[in-house]
């Protein structure tokens, strides 16, 4: 590519990150908290892009008269295939990604940690919590905050080899790539037909019930339902409380 081709390729990658910053689509890839990084990085792009493609046309202006090529060396010219590397920027602003699900989960060993310390919970009935929140006071603080709480907790469902099911988030360092499980182990009043990848909001209690995850033997908390409900996936699938 000549240099305002190559002005042209990047002005479109960072119009892409701007158009991903903007939208709900860089929810994605990485963490809401760089949302800002991602927007600077976008605008930084274009911008060299822009003056990338305003020296070269400034330098093409200056050259009143062609030059003629020496003699046995053949004008170059870029290969058009070269614009293949556009298609990839393009898959981006088309295509969404699906977030990481159940597959991903039943694979990977629950990611949960001790937090350091536990917030105080408010009076709310009931009381909503993420899956990391509940996973980790029921396993690490034994349910101390959580019992004689009706609790409420979205998630998606994850089936294991057993048919053992589990609400599931994926926790995020910094992007989908680091993405971990953090399982819930559900028992009570569970639908039976509910296909895996289901978004569910759950109610119910603490139950002190605690097994290990099959993968890597990390804690897995369970949970007693009283009523299930289908809902839609959320706005940010990811669940970055652990790393907060």
């Amino acid at each position: 590519m000549n240099r305002l081709a190559q002005a042209a390729v990047l002005f479109l990658l960072g119009a892409t990150l701007l158009h991903a910053g903007v939208t709900d689509l860089y929810l994605r890839y990485v963490k809401a908290g760089l949302q800002p990084l991602l927007l600077a990085s976008g605008a930084v792009l274009m911008a060299t892009a822009l003056a990338t493609a305003w020296y070269e046309r400034g330098r093409t202006h200056d050259r009143h008269t062609p030059h003629q090529a020496p003699e046995g060396q053949a004008a170059h010219r870029e290969p058009r295939v070269s614009w293949l590397l556009l298609l990839p920027l393009l898959a981006l602003i088309l295509v969404a990604p699906p977030a990481l699900g159940s597959y991903s989960a039943t694979r990977t060993g629950t990611a949960l940690q001790e937090p350091p310390a536990y917030a105080a919970l408010p009076a709310a009935d009931p009381l909503r919590l993420s899956v990391v929140d509940y996973a980790s006071r029921a396993a690490y603080d034994h349910g101390r905050t959580l019992t004689g709480r009706r609790v409420e907790i979205t998630g998606f469902l994850a089936l294991d080899a057993d048919g053992t099911p589990y609400l599931v988030r994926m926790a995020l360092n910094c992007c989908a790539a680091d993405a971990q499980p953090v399982k819930i182990g559900l028992t009570g009043r569970i639908p039976p037909v509910l296909p895996a990848d289901t978004w569910l909001r759950v109610s119910g209690v603490y139950t002190p019930r605690l097994t290990r995850d099959p993968v890597n033997a990390g804690p897995i908390p369970w949970f007693e339902v009283t009523t299930a409900t289908p809902t839609k996936e959320p706005r940010d699938p990811y669940d970055e409380s652990w790393n907060n």
